[in-house]
């Protein structure tokens, strides 16, 4: 349960930001009102908790006054049953709010999906998985980006590479970075047998120029000639850029574009999200070991969901949901309710943890 200490140091913070943004417009402003917009949500609860214990302390006098009307107490009896039924979920929900938040949660992302074992069958799958998320992000009201493709033969894709632009979008979609294994029957199998097949999702942040410095000294970029379809562009001008940072190793090439300037642009996005994203994942190894338990780790290397076709369900081994509804999981429709499940069971681990850290 969150002290009433803590409640009053969250209320007095909110009034200095509002004090200082009133008689202080200069350069630290804008950072005065993100803080006090991100506050916001976490001070409306905290004055909801606050009044709310304030009335549990005046029904619980006023119900156990036996100088009062018989009549009176009945009814404060009766409002302090339903009172203490719902004050612990505004607690909950505060406690919720007052959750360390990931500093990209609020941002735009990138999304990579790779087809893995199961060679053009799991290049179809990797192509299903796309046009799951391409829909999912109508819904939500983002903007959905191809930014980079390599096509299979049959309609699949070897790898493609999108950006994903809104409010909020790292923060659902983190959760599908993973191994994601389909079992159907491919269309090129004639005896109809089941086969299992699989594809990669990575999900990185996109990075803001306050988030990482590049060196201009520590790039390497060629340029080349594009290959692929295109048109006659492809065999005449060096307009593919291949962008290397020497530091790291982080390669980025990009050809999607007729222009030079516009693929440099494309790759610099792509490369300063890599190095982000493995920056992120280096200082999270760095903190409790405990973070692994987390559905939020981010962990490439796991194989977190099935998509069975047979059976019409969908599986996310990590918090062991099944939904049969297959169909509308890959039309985006219920894709919403595993991410919300996921960022649920995060949210309680986290809780769970913060309990049993000594105050």
């Amino acid at each position: 349960m969150i002290a009433s200490a803590q409640i009053e140091r969250i209320l007095d913070r909110y009034s200095e930001i509002e004090a200082r943004m009133a008689s202080d417009p200069g350069a630290a402003f804008a950072k005065l009102a993100k803080e006090h917009s991100d506050l916001g949500p976490i001070v409306e609860k905290a004055r909801e908790v606050q009044r709310m214990r304030a009335e549990v302390s005046h029904l619980t006098q006023l119900s156990t006054d036996q100088t009062a009307d018989a009549e009176l107490r009945s009814m404060a009896g009766d409002e302090l049953v339903e009172l203490k039924r719902t004050l612990p979920e505004a607690e909950r929900d505060l406690s919720i709010l007052m959750l360390p938040k990931d500093s990209a949660d609020a941002g735009s992302a990138f999304l990579e999906v790779r087809a893995g074992t199961g060679g053009d069958e799991a290049a179809l799958f990797a192509a299903d998985l796309l046009d799951m998320y391409r829909r999912y992000a109508q819904l939500q009201g983002w903007r959905f980006e191809i930014m980079s493709e390599s096509a299979s033969d049959l309609g699949g894709y070897k790898e493609v590479i999108c950006s994903v632009n809104g409010n909020g979008v790292f923060a659902k979609l983190k959760y599908e970075s993973g191994v994601h294994r389909v079992q159907r029957v491919p269309a090129t199998e004639a005896q109809g047998r089941i086969h299992t097949s699989a594809a990669t999702v990575a999900v990185m942040p996109e990075a803001e120029d306050v988030d990482i410095e590049i060196n201009d000294s520590d790039l390497r970029i060629d340029v080349y000639r594009a290959s692929g379809a295109g048109g006659q562009h492809v065999n005449k001008t060096e307009s593919a850029v291949r962008i290397t940072h020497m530091p790291t190793g982080v390669v980025v090439a990009m050809q999607e574009e007729k222009s030079q300037h516009k693929n440099k642009a494309k790759a610099m996005k792509i490369l300063k999200a890599r190095i982000y994203d493995a920056e992120r994942e280096r200082k999270d190894k760095e903190r409790a070991a405990d973070r692994k338990e987390q559905v939020g780790s981010g962990d490439r290397s796991e194989r977190i969901r099935t998509y069975n076709y047979p059976q019409g369900r969908c599986t996310d081994h990590r918090i062991n949901l099944t939904l049969y509804e297959l169909d509308q999981v890959m039309q985006g429709l219920s894709l919403s309710k595993i991410i919300d499940a996921l960022i649920n069971d995060d949210q309680a681990k986290r809780l769970a943890q913060l309990d049993e850290t000594p105050q």
